[in-house]
């Protein structure tokens, strides 16, 4: 099963409250893999995933030298950069594989890097630049767990 929406932001905050919408509905198991050039707002979403998580830190930045960031919230957000992975063995190296499959929802930017190697069942997000202050966001969910939760955030996002 495939459920797909496309929106427009005009603005970073546009960008939050899009995530915290589909963070408010996500369970433990998410998997959602962001891709889209430097700049498209992929951080931006996941401040807003954190929110809807109900993780109250302003501290959600892109873990890009340390490549994993926890963040506690009524589910753990582990927030994954791969912008500066070279191989799909360092992915393992990280024990990404456990936390993608462990209690927590897992976001990763520059998903793109390890396609082989993502689950069938995630949200799929593409960030591209319209202009200088607007973003087409595409969000695909691929499975029977992700579509329900994309539609049911779809709701909140359409308010």
């Amino acid at each position: 099963m495939e459920y797909k929406i496309e929106l427009e932001s005009t603005s970073a905050k546009k960008t939050i409250d899009i995530g915290k919408s589909l963070g408010k509905h996500l369970l433990p198991g998410s998997i959602i893999c962001l891709t889209g050039e430097l700049g498209a707002g992929k951080t931006w979403f996941i401040k807003g995933l954190a929110e809807g998580l109900g993780i109250k830190s302003k501290e959600i930045h892109s873990p890009t030298f340390i490549i994993i960031r926890e963040h506690k919230g009524r589910i753990p957000l582990y927030h994954i950069d791969l912008y500066r992975i070279g191989f799909i063995d360092d992915i393992r190296d990280i024990g990404m594989e456990e936390i993608m499959y462990g209690n927590g929802v897992t976001a990763i930017e520059w998903a793109e890097r390890i396609s082989d190697v993502l689950p069938d069942e995630r949200i799929d997000i593409s960030l591209r630049w319209i202009d200088e202050k607007s973003r087409q966001i595409d969000i695909t969910a691929f499975g029977v767990k992700h579509s329900k939760m994309l539609k049911e955030a779809l709701v909140l996002i359409n308010e």
